[in-house]
């Protein structure tokens, strides 16, 4: 069953505590079947990934589908017990065609159907399986979805969230150089390039953020940012403040001041702060 936390995540995994609205996405899901795409993944993502997974719960059931004895799939080899991931090998019954995806699909539906499981969590850069990530939603179940940037849309918007494995890999080492001297604002939140693996040609999605953020406010245009993040995840499941840079949705939105305002308000009864933002009029 979905397990209640008192302090739900926000769309990109930040902290929000007493959040007035937030989904059961929001929330750590028990017990979620990871089925990985040999031939659509990279293993050395696989750390950071399992990570990411564990946010919203245990993946009690960990499988990878591929042809382990082909040289393409040769890289997995040394993480599947590590990590005590299953590999289903999987040989090509035809040159040229992939088996991989009917066995992945076939043991998805069969893991359905036990009713065993909250969610789904699905490694694929792959089109094909936009069908089970359907299907799977039809059957109450959270899709996570994991993918390269070159996933096609339909299969990234099918999912309830999708991560790009491009910010989940390692980044760079950082080049020595002298220590800046501090910045006039130091409240202001600085872009983590170092932390976070930023790919190449992300551009930063202004129009769309101040358009969440108006539907998602209330009458005084302010929005809790629970709230918005949870707006912004439903409409574009494949949104991450770390494509941009920062690690935490708090970071972006302090960051872009010339964007928006932020308000910190303390929850009644307590002593603890919550953040609302509000669009610039000029923006």
């Amino acid at each position: 069953m979905i397990g209640h936390s008192t302090a739900p995540d926000t769309s990109d995994g930040s902290r929000s505590l007493a959040s007035p609205a937030h989904t059961a996405l929001d929330e750590a899901t028990g017990r979620l079947a990871l089925l990985i795409d040999a031939d659509n993944a990279q293993p050395l993502v696989i750390e950071a990934l399992l990570a990411e997974v564990a946010r919203f719960g245990e993946a009690t059931v960990r499988r990878i589908y591929g042809d382990f004895t082909s040289p393409a799939s040769a890289g997995w080899k040394k993480f599947l017990n590590k990590h005590s991931i299953k590999p289903v090998q999987q040989f090509a019954y035809t040159k040229g065609k992939n088996a991989t995806d009917s066995a992945m699909i076939i043991d998805a539906m069969d893991l359905l159907y036990t009713r065993r499981f909250d969610g789904f969590c699905l490694v694929t850069s792959d089109s094909d399986f936009t069908g089970l990530a359907i299907r799977l939603r039809e059957g109450g179940l959270k899709v996570f979805g994991f993918g390269e940037q070159k996933t096609p849309e339909p299969f990234r918007i099918a999912c309830h969230k999708f991560f790009f494995t491009e910010i989940l890999r390692s980044p760079p080492p950082a080049r020595e150089t002298q220590t800046p001297p501090p910045s006039a604002d130091e409240s202001q939140p600085q872009r983590e390039d170092s932390a976070v693996n930023v790919p190449s040609g992300t551009r930063f999605p202004r129009e769309f953020l101040i358009e969440a953020l108006e539907k998602s406010a209330d009458e005084a245009g302010w929005s809790h940012l629970g709230t918005f993040g949870s707006y912004l995840q439903k409409i574009q499941p494949d949104f991450d403040s770390r494509l941009y840079g920062y690690k935490k949705l708090s970071d972006l939105v302090r960051a872009h001041s010339e964007l928006f305002l932020t308000e910190d308000r303390v929850v009644p009864g307590g002593g603890s702060k919550v953040l609302y933002v509000k669009g610039r009029v000029n923006a």
